[in-house]
């Protein structure tokens, strides 16, 4: 099969196209012949600075497309139908071997590109909101970075519990789409002091509960909440150190909450959550925003878009 490999850490140019050995399915798994890959930032973070653990290593966490092998042990798998799949390698080749328990079924009728980039955005989404940060309707949630995969999930998520959503932005357009899905207020972080702002939209309160996937705004994201609020942090996206001064959290008895969604979504209630989200997009009650389309021979290219300028929901591989 032609995969995508890399022998080294760096810029999108270490990925090589080439020819690798057809996966062997294994008992409990399935083999997918993969027909959708969604970029998660933990792809483009691994290629940049993670080594391979071995020569000819297949990158990608996020893939669609349909089952051509199932395991002895897989019994609610069939040849022929249409998953999508979570692991932490393997994405970016033109099959896949990955456990039963990773997949999802694709809802009759829902685009396979949107089916490859929704259960992470929306499981990590979901998981921060309600598992971790326990939103109740009528509080106000801030999502950083609003536009992201995460984000633009957590916006819809959110305006769907009855939330009131704040968001931070880089540009006008980005906050219009947005504001379609659900988010009331979009902060230009650009133009506008995004502390000020929720401060002033809040009338001096702050928020209840803030999302914050990118790391290096967690101490503006304590200072934008109210005493006992909840800040959920998840990912790292804007650099390879988590800082943050937690005096003034202790004295606020704010409550600070991690989410890795590595080790949860093979949880029952997780993937049991994630199914029934591909079922609300198949219905159009959720919208998954698809930024860029490249084909999977142009990996390369599309690791390039995704690292400059922002995006507006997932860029994907087809």
């Amino acid at each position: 099969m032609k995969a995508f490999v890399y022998d080294r850490p760096g810029s999108p140019d270490v990925l090589r196209y080439t020819d690798i050995p057809d996966p062997v399915c294994p008992p409990n798994g399935v083999v997918i012949r993969v027909e959708a890959v969604a970029l998660e930032r933990g792809d483009l973070i691994n290629r940049a600075s993670s080594p391979p653990p071995y020569p000819d290593y297949v990158l990608g966490y996020a893939a669609a497309g349909e089952v051509v092998a199932v395991g002895r042990d897989v019994h609610d798998r069939r040849l022929g139908q249409k998953v999508t799949s979570f692991d932490v390698s393997g994405s970016h080749a033109q099959l896949r071997a990955v456990a039963a328990s990773k997949t999802w079924l694709v809802p009759k009728g829902l685009d396979i590109a949107v089916a490859a980039a929704l259960p992470i955005a929306y499981g990590t989404a979901h998981h921060c909101l309600f598992a971790r940060g326990d939103l109740k309707r009528g509080e106000t949630v801030l999502i950083q970075a609003a536009a992201g995969g995460v984000g633009s999930a957590a916006i819809q998520l959110a305006h769907q519990s009855g939330a009131t959503v704040l968001g931070t932005v880089s540009g006008v357009e980005r906050g219009k789409r947005l504001a379609a899905l659900g988010l009331d207020h979009a902060i230009d972080l650009r133009v506008v002091d995004v502390v000020e702002t929720v401060m002033r939209l809040t009338d001096g309160r702050g928020v209840d509960l803030v999302v914050d996937p990118v790391g290096t705004t967690l101490q503006d994201s304590l200072a934008m909440l109210r005493p006992e609020g909840r800040l959920v942090f998840v990912g790292n996206a804007g650099g390879p150190a988590l800082q943050v001064d937690l005096w003034s959290a202790l004295q606020a008895n704010q409550s600070l909450l991690g989410v890795f969604m590595g080790t949860q979504l093979e949880k029952p209630e997780v993937h049991e959550t994630v199914s029934r989200m591909l079922e609300q997009a198949a219905d159009g009650s959720l919208d998954v925003l698809i930024d860029r389309s490249f084909p999977l021979a142009e990996a390369a290219q599309a690791h390039a878009y995704a690292e400059g300028a922002p995006t507006l929901g997932r860029v994907v591989l087809v």
